[in-house]
């Protein structure tokens, strides 16, 4: 383990525009239940896909009763060391972005920059009509949700349309314009750090192989094996926060910070 999180630091002290990819087991390490994993959160509750969300209000009441429950749990939560670490990683100057598959905010709440993050899957911190597209903080739902337990699916007061999660759906296109970007950012970087995630989710695990195929170096820190391990130049099976905060520890100590 020494010897890779040495040789990790050399890469990232050595690096100048460095893209880190993260996925749901740095959000675990704040308390935060993984959706795809056994005991996670499609074990006690059974997806809505996009489109029947659209077409029944079967399917709406279904969607809301979850994110009823699971909202408090996600916006509670409180950055650790992973995202602590990458906002270290930001003041050094070598961050050029963070591409994350968490619609949890924890990025922001660490002190990343907003125009550092790019949340490819979206973000629970808002809600949005589907029709007229007004944007409303989604805390503001639930305190309504909460507080009349006869509102089952809450609708815009500007038009009455449904409103939805700012969170992308199984079978609801990916944001083209974040994943456009992500795609840019993977192909122009001289290093990815890739951080909990089993890159089995697509389109997003496409980026360390573009970021690979372009030349850059890659790191991979995960507690399971994952599809890229074999073309990573340090790969570490391990939890992501103290792992990388030992890593930015070390970079720091080089950079004489």
């Amino acid at each position: 383990m020494e010897e890779l999180i040495k040789r990790a630091a050399d890469l990232i002290y050595n690096s100048r525009k460095i893209v880190v990819f993260t996925g749901a087991g740095v959000s675990t390490e704040s308390g935060i239940p993984d959706f795809r994993s056994p005991g996670g959160i499609w074990d006690k509750f059974e997806p809505v896909y996009y489109q029947d969300f659209v077409e029944s209000e079967e399917a709406r009441e279904k969607y809301w009763l979850r994110s009823k429950v699971i909202y408090p749990l996600i916006s509670s939560a409180k950055p650790n060391l992973t995202h602590l670490s990458l906002f270290e990683l930001e003041k050094m100057g070598k961050l050029d972005c963070i591409v994350t598959q968490n619609i949890d905010r924890l990025h922001h709440k660490a002190g990343n920059s907003d125009k550092k993050i790019i949340e490819i899957h979206g973000t629970n911190a808002f809600a949005i009509c589907l029709s007229c597209r007004r944007i409303y903080p989604r805390n503001e739902i639930q305190k309504q949700m909460e507080a009349d337990d006869s509102i089952k699916v809450p609708h815009c007061s500007d038009c009455n349309g449904f409103l939805k999660d700012a969170t992308i759906s199984f079978g609801q296109s990916m944001p083209e314009r974040e994943l456009a970007e992500a795609n840019r950012r993977a192909e122009s970087c001289d290093l990815m750090l890739t951080l909990g995630s089993s890159l089995v989710v697509y389109p997003a695990a496409y980026l360390p192989q573009y970021a690979s195929q372009a030349g850059a170096k890659l790191i991979i820190i995960n507690m399971t094996q994952t599809s890229m391990d074999n073309y990573a130049d340090v790969v570490i099976h391990a939890k992501t926060g103290e792992t990388l905060n030992r890593i930015i520890e070390d970079v720091k100590m080089r950079a004489g910070k």
